[in-house]
């Protein structure tokens, strides 16, 4: 365990370092405190399995100056390795919105890259969205296509925060279509409001070995709603809320009743799946910095130390260690970004500059 907390710091410091900004930018103070100041967090997609696995892939935070940190497009798909896949199952796929040859959308739906970020304005005002398509795919269904085993679609889904004072936040859930695999097999519209679906042809997202499990009798009740409540993310423990806090996103609650060729039930999986879920939190007597200037910030698309926190696993009845890694690269990245820019800035002071 130790070593591997090691391994973890030195990555995000050499990420650190490698993102610091020039000298004028280096040696400016921070805006906002790391524990208790205005922040964002931004995540495309996380799982729990049971009670209390979870898998949550990279979460953006804002910076401690202003600026905006974003997901790599990169990242297409859930899970994406097998480490990922021994947390998540190895018979579902949650794809993010861009594909290769083949499609896991209904027609017409083209490739496309998500945009998950989460920013500080100049202002200090924190912000986040994450705007995608996204696919849940059972690979236990048998189709030869991903299109064929493609059960819900979220098209255009987005969600946005913003808390600008503490008597003026805002946060928005909104998608374009939702589709869902109807009991003839063909995938169809179910409004843009949400889905209630009971008996939805949808396997558990593992098998268990030498389950006699039967397709056909198998189901699956399915939820699709908004987040609402900050508890409602699954998140990193750094993963953070404040005096005032703001949240949105989309979440699928499954219940997979796994029955035998005879209808017997074998046991119920449940999984909740939070979608582009997302938040700012600002402390009670927060007053935003007035609007407008030149420095750092003023074009937030050019970011000052993004804060990337990396994807984590917690199995099934993992111990707290495990727990205790996933959130450590959440809460060392500010104070290792820090670090890195005293480090930059004393090296620059005690080195003279060379006459020409």
């Amino acid at each position: 365990m130790t070593r591997f907390v090691t391994k973890l710091a030195a990555a995000t410091a050499a990420v650190a370092l490698a993102s610091v900004p020039g000298p004028a930018s280096a040696q400016t103070t921070q805006a906002v405190d790391e524990k208790t100041g205005p922040v964002s967090f931004a995540n495309v997609a996380s799982v729990r399995i049971g009670n209390p696995g979870s898998l949550i892939t990279e979460t953006q935070r804002s910076p401690l100056s202003p600026g905006q940190s974003k997901l790599s497009p990169d990242r297409t798909v859930v899970p994406r390795d097998d480490g990922e896949r021994n947390t998540f199952g190895d018979k579902w796929d949650i794809n993010l919105g861009r594909y290769g040859a083949q499609s896991p959308y209904p027609a017409g739906i083209a490739s496309r890259d998500h945009n998950v970020l989460a920013a500080l304005q100049q202002t200090t005002v924190p912000t986040a969205s994450a705007e995608s398509n996204y696919a849940l795919i059972d690979n236990g269904h048998g189709g030869t296509k991903p299109a064929d085993n493609t059960v819900l679609v979220l098209e255009g889904a987005k969600s946005a925060v913003n808390c600008a004072a503490p008597g003026k936040t805002t946060s928005s859930t909104s998608v374009g279509k939702i589709w869902v695999r109807d009991e003839t097999g063909a995938l169809r519209q179910s409004g843009a409001s949400g889905v209630d679906v009971k008996g939805l042809k949808l396997g558990p997202p593992s098998f268990v070995k030498n389950e006699n499990l039967s397709k056909d009798k198998t189901t699956s009740d399915l939820t699709v709603s908004r987040v609402t409540a900050f508890d409602q993310l699954i998140r990193q423990s750094g993963w953070r809320d404040g005096d005032v806090t703001a949240v949105a996103g989309w979440k699928l609650d499954i219940v997979t009743h796994v029955r035998d060729a005879v209808g017997k039930d074998l046991r119920e999986a449940r999984t909740t799946i939070v979608l582009g879920g997302v938040s700012c939190a600002i402390p009670k007597n927060f007053v935003a910095k007035p609007a407008g200037g030149t420095g750092p910030g003023a074009a937030p698309e050019q970011p000052a130390v993004p804060g990337t926190v990396p994807a984590g696993g917690i199995p099934p009845q993992a111990d707290g260690s495990t727990r205790t890694v996933v959130g450590l690269g959440l809460l060392g990245g500010g104070i290792l970004i820090g670090v890195a820019a005293m480090l930059l800035h004393r090296r620059r002071k005690s080195v003279p500059a060379r006459e020409k």
